[in-house]
């Protein structure tokens, strides 16, 4: 028997359609039902690749005797998190603050007025691991319902109370915009906390929290501080190189359980793609390496060949497990984290013969296997690939030369991919979020504004970018209601956007219009940033609401600056009003006004560095300037060419750039922003025009005298600084 969660379009709902327990999906049917039995809720968030949900999800919920409690003496509800991330948020909070800690699978009761009096994470079915047991747990919270139902109430009114006061103290932070000193402080932070051994900012478990990085890459970019730069790079590099990477199919796993990013948790988050495609891309220009590049262009592959809907939208997610190959023939296997990918010595010495002892030694491969045992033994004696060793070192122990190695290595991947094409799949969660979208299509079309004009990696990045655009404006973009949608799966489209899917997605269409000169993505981009501020700008303090505050269901109206997994609405809607302040179209003075307000909320504090990483880097892009660089010429042309080539050599974060061709598109583009206008080829030549504030240098045709003006406007910068 199937239960309500079969009419859900949600992966993650329906992955739990056939457990005993008798679900509702979030909504008014639940609600009512709970008030009509005067049952308390027990609301489970989680996400369709999240392995403890699939967990938690084996163990209790399709337990007939976990399932019986739940439905006798409570209203169960599942809610997928990347759906409703407005009620996860909610939820979150109340779980943070009343344990200490939080994730998921989140396990939440309220009483029928949707009001959270007790909560946690994962729960084993009985006590084990110093966890008590799900099923102790809901009998104990149903005899505490039964006997002290007013003071489960009246605690949970608290708690709101609570939380709404913290709400409030957030908004009364700030006051004027942080200076260059609380810059370099924050970059000072990081530094004390640096793992110099193995790179980023934690003991274990290392999350890639980009937006750390991308901070302090823009203070490197503000003041020339190597140091800066140096913790990105060093953090960047031994993660390409370990086994959070998928060094056979690309991207990257969602995080690493230990501290030198060796063992991944296998999930792949399109967001996480998205997001270090343009770390990598940064790192690139800032430290010259084209090797930087090379791994932002393979992870673009991996979502262009595995996470992409045949029409262009892109899909949301890989999970952590899949069924092992040894038991693929068996309709019954479980699936086990980590299967995909992780090989056995006497695997690759099938596959390679002679040459296997080059590919052990550069992935680490050892008889025993390299991976530690879990719990449940689903690493024993396998191999996890990371690059253990460099080409030199490989040769001088398999004693070949350098170039044999190398030979070997070109193939060897391959192979691998040909080979693990054989094996089960992770499953995958294939809805498109408008939100996740819109990071990817800004990773695309910036690898395409980095790219040479005459190159078929641009046409490539940019047709990616373009066919995802095109289906989010079809298919997640209400044009009758002029609203945003947030999730579209197998032809339905439905929930409102949220804040921070206007602004990932007003990101990807400035990236998109940049790399492209087309106009359609500028104006669509102008009227979802109108819609933006019409729903979620705060007029009176200044800031962004995640909500609209419409949804009665949603207890609290949050701003949150915060950036984890991903970038806080703010954040990206601050980087988003500097571009169009720079941009100088319609509005531009309004976006200048509500970008100053936005980072006067910011507390001028060292601190605030690690908490709002990406607010902070819109700081520093404002304390630095930022310039506009506009090339006019055919693209075709070797002059321009060469121009845009010198263009992209330079490490200039915030800085507006634009490939013009004369005639008809500088026209339309002169329609919407007025001082392209003036922009004239020179002697019939392609030519390059370095603005300031719209104020331009003298314009040049040489790749030589406009590199000089660049570099003299970095060193400027740093001049300034000092």
């Amino acid at each position: 028997m199937r239960n309500r969660l079969a009419d859900e379009p949600s992966p993650y709902l329906l992955q739990h359609a056939e457990n005993p327990v008798d679900w509702y999906p979030w909504g008014e049917e639940a609600f009512a039902r709970a008030r009509e039995r005067q049952l308390p809720i027990f609301l489970s968030i989680g996400y369709s690749t999240c392995h403890w949900c699939h967990v938690m999800e084996h163990e209790s919920f399709e337990s007939d005797e976990i399932a019986a409690v739940l439905n006798e003496r409570f209203v169960p509800i599942k809610v997928d998190r990347e759906e409703r991330p407005d009620v996860d948020r909610v939820y979150m909070a109340f779980v943070q603050a009343t344990t200490g800690a939080g994730g998921w699978p989140m396990s939440v009761w309220l009483t029928p007025d949707l009001k959270p009096f007790y909560g946690g994470t994962y729960f084993p079915p009985s006590a084990r691991w110093g966890r008590p047991g799900f099923i102790e747990i809901l009998t104990e919270i149903d005899r505490t319902w039964q006997e002290s139902r007013d003071k489960l109430a009246a605690s949970a009114d608290g708690v709101i109370e609570r939380l709404r006061d913290i709400q409030v103290s957030r908004q009364q932070v700030g006051g004027r915009i942080p200076d260059a000193a609380t810059l370099e402080a924050g970059v000072s932070e990081y530094a004390k906390v640096f793992d110099h051994h193995g790179g980023g900012f934690s003991d274990a478990p290392k999350f890639p929290r980009t937006a750390e990085l991308l901070f302090l890459l823009r203070e490197y970019a503000r003041t020339g501080a190597a140091d800066a730069r140096h913790m990105v790079l060093e953090t960047l590099r031994p993660m390409a190189l370990g086994g959070m990477r998928d060094h056979v199919g690309g991207g990257f796993h969602r995080y690493s359980v230990d501290a030198a990013w060796r063992v991944p948790h296998f999930e792949k988050m399109l967001y996480d793609q998205a997001q270090l495609v343009l770390a990598y891309l940064e790192a690139a220009q800032a430290a010259n390496d084209p090797s930087f590049a090379a791994v932002a262009d393979d992870t673009l592959a991996y979502i262009r060949r595995d996470l992409t809907h045949p029409e262009g939208g892109f899909y949301s997610a890989e999970d952590a497990d899949s069924v092992p190959p040894e038991q693929a023939a068996d309709a019954d296997a479980a699936r086990t984290e980590g299967a995909f990918y992780i090989w056995s010595q006497a695997e690759i010495d099938q596959l390679f013969g002679d040459d296997a002892d080059v590919v052990r030694t550069r992935y680490g491969i050892e008889p025993d296997g390299n991976a530690p045992q879990d719990p449940h033994g689903e690493f024993t004696g396998k191999n996890l690939l990371h690059v253990a060793r460099p080409v030199a070192d490989v040769a001088e122990e398999t004693g070949r030369t350098p170039e044999a190695v190398q030979a070997v290595l070109d193939g060897a991947r391959s192979r691998l991919f040909d080979a693990r094409a054989t094996r089960p799949r992770p499953p995958l969660d294939d809805k498109v979020l408008s939100g996740w979208n819109g990071l990817t299509i800004a990773a695309f079309a910036r690898a395409a504004r980095l790219s040479p004009l005459d190159q078929p990696a641009r046409v490539a990045a940019l047709d990616t970018a373009v066919r995802a655009a095109t289906f989010l404006r079809e298919r997640l973009w209400d044009g009758e209601r002029t609203r945003l949608l947030r999730r579209w799966r197998d032809g339905r489209a439905d929930i409102d956007a949220y804040g921070e899917d206007y602004a990932n997605v007003v990101w990807g269409l400035l990236e998109l219009f940049q790399a492209s000169s087309d106009p359609i993505w500028l104006d669509w981009a102008a009227e979802l940033q109108d819609v933006q501020t019409a729903l979620f700008w705060d007029e009176a303090d200044g800031g962004w609401y995640s909500t609209t505050g419409d949804d009665s269901s949603v207890l609290l109206r949050m701003k949150e600056d915060y950036d984890g997994a991903e970038p806080s609405a703010s954040a990206l809607t601050a980087s988003n009003l500097l571009t169009w302040a720079h941009l100088g179209g319609a509005g531009a003075g309004e976006a200048a006004d509500r970008l100053e307000r936005t980072l006067s909320r910011v507390a001028a504090t060292p601190e605030a560095a690690r908490v709002i990483p990406l607010l902070m880097a819109s700081v520093s892009v404002y304390r630095a300037g930022a310039p506009q660089i506009v090339v006019v010429g055919t693209r075709s042309d070797p002059g321009a060419v060469s121009l845009h080539q010198v263009a992209t050599g330079v490490y200039l974060p915030g800085a507006v750039t634009l490939v013009i061709e004369p005639g008809a598109e500088q026209a339309g583009l002169a329609e919407r922003l007025p001082w392209v206008a003036a922009l004239e080829p020179r002697d019939g030549r392609a030519t390059a025009y370095l603005c300031r504030a719209f104020a331009c240098e003298t314009p040049t045709t040489e790749p030589r005298a406009f590199a000089d003006q660049l570099e003299a406007l970095i060193a400027h910068r740093n001049e300034e600084d000092q």
